[in-house]
């Protein structure tokens, strides 16, 4: 129920969706383009009983899929934590859910108080396409040499001027970005890249992805990772690698928010 003159509470989501059924994370102006976003705010706004707007840690790309978005949003609705998820869920497209829900101070923001993100890019590498997870997985029928691959990412670990990696259409003020983790390693027929960083540009993890499947493939060295790093100039790197492989698996925050869902593993 919602009180008279109750004061708005503050409440934080973890989110898992498949990005193959939205264009994107971002609302759109044209109604027939899905979105995440919409169709969270729109399930929220109904157990809420009055307007809803959602802010996120990171917005994602068209086909891009999560396990750990994080979101915030404030009502002055008054409910037990488990409408938040059960109830909202209820009314949710199927291809997004609510894993859980918390309240948290009016300090906590989705995005701002964020310490890190970390994406995961699941890369089947056989001959032949996967049919059962082809919505999450980019399929390269060559070979790739995983060692290669995590050699070449270990060039990229810093804080650094990612301006070859980034998409021509990124709005961030400063390409800077500082990545703490980059792992490759393989998984059966899967080449599986896992990277932290701070804050992602436009396109940065795809982009990556790009470069290191040209060097695993043997038609550069693992050096070439750091020369496009070097250069500044997204000409000089590979190809954006495709949408479907790249899931956001984590957003850490603070130990003081006591988020559920920030522990480590």
């Amino acid at each position: 129920m919602t009180s008279p003159g109750t004061v708005p509470v503050r409440l934080a989501l973890c989110v898992e969706y498949d990005g193959s059924a939205f264009h994107g994370w971002q609302a759109q102006t044209d109604p027939r383009l899905p979105t995440v976003q919409e169709s969270l705010e729109k399930a929220l706004s109904s157990v809420a009983d009055h307007p809803v707007r959602v802010h996120c840690a990171g917005r994602t790309d068209t086909g891009v899929h999560a396990i750990g978005q994080v979101v915030h949003f404030e009502t002055s609705s008054i409910r037990p934590l488990r409408a938040w998820v059960h109830g909202v869920n209820s009314m949710l497209d199927k291809h997004v859910a609510v894993l859980d829900a918390v309240a948290v101070d009016d300090g906590f923001h989705a995005r701002f108080s964020a310490l890190s993100r970390r994406y995961r890019y699941r890369i089947s590498n056989k001959s032949v396409r996967p049919v059962l997870e082809a919505n999450f997985l980019t399929h390269h029928h060559l070979p790739l040499d995983e060692n290669a691959m995590h050699e070449a990412g270990q060039l990229l670990l810093g804080e650094r001027d990612f301006t070859s990696y980034r998409g021509g259409a990124c709005q961030s003020k400063t390409p800077m970005r500082n990545v703490t983790s980059l792992q490759v390693y393989r998984a059966g027929d899967e080449v599986v890249m896992e990277i932290e960083a701070n804050a992602f540009l436009l396109h940065m993890v795809r982009n990556i992805v790009g470069v290191l499947m040209v060097i695993g493939e043997g038609r550069q060295p693992p050096r070439w990772a750091g020369e496009v790093l070097a250069a500044r100039d997204r000409t000089m790197a590979a190809v954006t690698a495709p949408p479907n492989g790249l899931c956001l698996v984590k957003v850490s925050y603070p130990a003081k928010y006591q988020l559920p869902w920030n522990q480590s593993g």
